[in-house]
């Protein structure tokens, strides 16, 4: 459906998506993988500042600048004006050949995802039951989830274990 191969971590805001994600994928690339992220923010954020030459360009009513950063990475901003936020099918064609894309984010696209909980965060409702897309739990709280339901609960900081299982339900090339 995708072209990419795709796989998911969700959560509850501040449930640790970003911790996870982010050592999935030093994990995977130090494995040989070429990993591509793709993260959706439910808040305005803007990763262009304030007083550069891009930025202007923007404000100055570009739809779209491509910032070429020193020959060492590159980037397209466009300005979704009088158009809806873009969907997960609309951003992943941009995205060069790659093993896997990780989301973050893109709770209800279809593709499977990893559930993170924390014993602490501020909403806890569990989001699996309602989705048959997510294939595991993360949690700092394992104990709590055994029993409890018929998916791979993992701990949270398990990011090996985690990667194991990501790359054999993705059946990616070893």
């Amino acid at each position: 459906m995708f072209g990419h191969k795709v796989f998911g971590i969700t959560g509850w805001k501040n449930s640790g998506k970003t911790t996870l994600i982010t050592a999935l994928i030093a994990e995977l690339t130090k494995r040989g993988y070429r990993i591509s992220s793709v993260k959706h923010a439910h808040h305005k954020c803007d990763i262009d500042r304030e007083g550069t030459d891009s930025y202007r360009h923007r404000q100055a009513g570009s739809g779209e600048v491509a910032l070429v950063a020193a020959g060492v990475r590159w980037a397209i901003m466009h300005e979704c004006v009088d158009e809806q936020e873009p969907l997960l099918n609309d951003i992943l064609p941009r995205l060069a050949p790659c093993d896997l894309v990780l989301v973050e984010g893109y709770k209800t696209e279809p593709f499977p995802k990893i559930e993170v909980r924390r014993a602490d965060a501020n909403h806890t409702d569990p989001l699996s039951p309602h989705d048959n897309r997510i294939v595991a739990v993360a949690s700092d709280a394992p104990e709590r989830l055994c029993g409890i339901q018929s998916l791979t609960v993992f701990e949270l900081d398990a990011v090996a274990e985690i990667a194991d299982f990501i790359v054999r339900k993705m059946k990616l090339a070893i």
